[in-house]
């Protein structure tokens, strides 16, 4: 049967560089891939270089699954690696590799054959060949010619083209994935269990809910389907979001699924002793009051976490947790080492009275 690929954890404008090059590449290899929908590939796709990508990852390993990392740098956790920019060779390289690792039950079967049946032994030379309409016209073959088997020759069937996916079966995944910007499209209401009610406005970046985070640290356990969020009508909503205060930025949910992430550890593509700075001062919430010495210690300069442990004074499992919660919301960055750069020249010393203080 044929190889499927999947993708996910990638925006729609990576998302259709990804499927152009692939299509490309799988007419080129003669077909034998389909593009389906994630959850039913036998490879998956993830943009290791977005911020939710890590994530899918970590839910896609844990479940077995066989994944791609798309991603800029070397080395990726991923079991394959397709570099970006994407383009059609790399991925023809990619899925041929795929193809020769994969066990005979999941290879594509090879097409029918498509070239010409021989030539019948008593062919004439090419300077003596027949003209067309007397070769057509010549008896048929001798008997001892009629104990080789006829080739047949089967028409070559391609694939037919994958339909749109359809964006109302999507994939099970964390309140933090369904946060980033390929996941929720419209408003919705969402409460899990005993959690305060939340509407979700992704269009205007605003949520209404309770003033504080750590109640809604339900929301973000486990996976949530399309279905677990509710539609509400304009009515609905405007009389729900009135009982529940004024709209606030949907950073702070992004901040706070950032925060639940890693779990004590930075996120799969974070480098753990990388220099880690925050680019500005964060919004600091009273819940969490380590935060303003974590915040203050990465303020002095890039560090790695043990430097800012020992600075602020909060175990590096918390300043981990902090670092992923900004990462998220852009509020931090990873600080790359300077690259050596070639000795300059020495500068003259400028203009006539630098000449005669030379001297």
């Amino acid at each position: 049967m044929a190889l499927t690929l999947g993708t996910t954890g990638m925006d729609s404008s990576t998302q259709a560089d990804v499927t152009t090059a692939f299509k490309a590449a799988n007419a080129d290899l003669g077909g034998h891939w389909t593009l389906v929908a994630d959850e039913n590939a036998d490879y998956v796709v993830i943009d290791m270089d977005s911020l939710y990508g890590p994530m899918s990852w970590l839910r896609l390993h844990a479940s077995g699954r066989k994944v791609i990392g798309l991603t800029s740098v070397e080395r990726s956790q991923t079991d394959y690696r397709l570099m970006r920019p994407v383009n059609a060779s790399d991925f023809a390289v990619l899925l041929s590799e795929i193809a020769g690792d994969a066990p005979p039950s999941e290879a594509a079967t090879a097409p029918a054959a498509s070239t010409p049946a021989p030539r019948p032994s008593d062919q004439l030379p090419d300077a003596q060949a027949l003209p067309e309409d007397r070769v057509e016209a010549r008896p048929a073959a001798a008997p001892a010619m009629a104990s080789t088997p006829a080739i047949s020759i089967e028409p070559e069937v391609l694939p037919e083209p994958e339909p749109a996916p359809d964006m109302t079966q999507l994939p099970d995944r964390t309140l933090a994935s369904w946060l980033a910007g390929n996941g929720l499209d419209r408003r919705v209401r969402l409460q899990r269990g005993d959690a305060p009610v939340l509407l979700i406005d992704p269009r205007s970046k605003v949520y209404h809910g309770p003033a504080t985070l750590k109640p809604l640290t339900a929301c973000f356990e486990g996976t949530l389907l399309i279905e677990d969020f509710q539609t509400p009508d304009a009515a609905a909503w405007e009389a729900e979001a009135a009982k529940l205060g004024a709209a606030q930025p949907l950073a702070r949910l992004e901040w706070l699924g950032g925060l639940l992430a890693g779990d004590g550890e930075l996120l799969p593509g974070n480098d753990p002793n990388g220099e880690y700075r925050l680019t500005k001062w964060p919004q600091t919430e009273r819940e969490y009051p380590k935060h303003f010495r974590i915040a203050t210690a990465m303020m002095k300069g890039p560090s790695i976490l043990d430097e800012i442990a020992a600075t602020s004074g909060v175990d590096r499992a918390e300043i981990a947790d902090f670092v992923n919660a900004n990462l998220a919301t852009g509020y931090a960055e990873l600080v790359l080492p300077p690259t050596p750069e070639e000795d300059a020249p020495a500068k003259p010393s400028g203009g006539l009275f630098g000449r005669m203080r030379g001297r």
